[in-house]
């Protein structure tokens, strides 16, 4: 029989799984990479080569994010379509957690960048846009940066429905404060005029408006501080927003975004939102 065949300390087991002394009793005390042995008298750990093998499997687990007790379930999943829906949901977190690590660079970004000067991926200026013609689905969702349930809804309606959209798509926000939570949204694509949908979609025939518009080059996080930058352009300039009084107000004087940059097919850096504000 050679070494390595023999039971390894702890130490030694530590030094070839890569996992800590202190992670292999932590582990072993949840059940996980149960030691072997256990001397009666001394409480030494000792540990097999089989469970190497194991070992390495735990410490992928753990790399990925998993904690002590999704690892015990996890392993004693394996090989089930449980064992495989879970990493994807992690994977699908930790998708989330780096969009929002992006987003956040890019805010710290722009705060640097905005020492003495202008931040150099919001612009903003006096438009008119065109009259249009859009198709709406209005609904609640929890938070902003939840609308995408609401395109959850649209797309599939809009499929059934043989409806043709002839540029970039974007939201309506019906509250007239910010909220917190709850906001009350329109999503909208742009279709040809005579257009006409059943419900819940509805359509809006949108006179020519004069707007304050911010393009925001960058993740939607920068929204907020496009709206900062649009009312400190009324206020240098003298406009004044279109008035607004409650949730039924007519959509034309809706501020709204427009989204020139699919989020499916963008990092958040390389995204491109138009932040409009109608005028009175």
């Amino acid at each position: 029989m050679t070494d390595t065949a023999k039971p390894m300390s702890i130490g030694q087991f530590s030094s070839r799984s890569r996992l800590s002394v202190r992670m292999l009793r932590h582990y072993g005390d949840h059940g996980i990479l149960v030691p072997a042995e256990v001397d009666p008298s001394s409480g030494y750990r000792r540990y097999v080569e089989e469970q190497l093998v194991e070992a390495a499997h735990v410490r992928r687990l753990r790399d990925v994010g998993f904690t002590v007790s999704a690892i015990s379930v996890l392993l004693a999943a394996r090989g089930t379509e449980s064992y495989r829906q879970a990493l994807v949901l992690q994977r699908s977190a930790l998708d989330d957690e780096l969009r929002a690590a992006r987003e956040r660079l890019a805010l710290i970004d722009q705060l640097l960048d905005q020492e003495g000067s202008t931040m150099s991926t919001i612009t903003v200026t006096r438009e008119t846009v065109p009259a249009r013609t859009v198709v709406a689905l209005r609904g609640t969702v929890p938070a902003y940066d939840q609308e995408g349930r609401l395109w959850g809804q649209l797309m599939p309606a809009v499929g059934q429905q043989q409806i043709t959209p002839i540029g970039p798509c974007g939201v309506f926000e019906h509250d007239p404060e910010y909220r917190e939570s709850d906001p009350t949204l329109s999503i909208w694509l742009p279709v040809p005029a005579g257009t006409t949908v059943e419900a819940p979609l509805e359509v809006h025939e949108l006179p020519e408006q004069q707007v304050v518009m911010a393009r925001v080059e960058g993740p939607y996080t920068l929204i907020s501080e496009a709206h900062t930058r649009i009312e400190e352009h009324l206020r240098s300039a003298g406009l004044t927003p279109a008035p607004r009084q409650g949730l039924d107000d007519p959509i034309a004087t809706l501020g709204f975004n427009r989204y020139l940059v699919d989020p499916s097919q963008a990092a958040p850096e390389d995204l491109v939102t138009e932040v409009c504000v109608p005028l009175a």
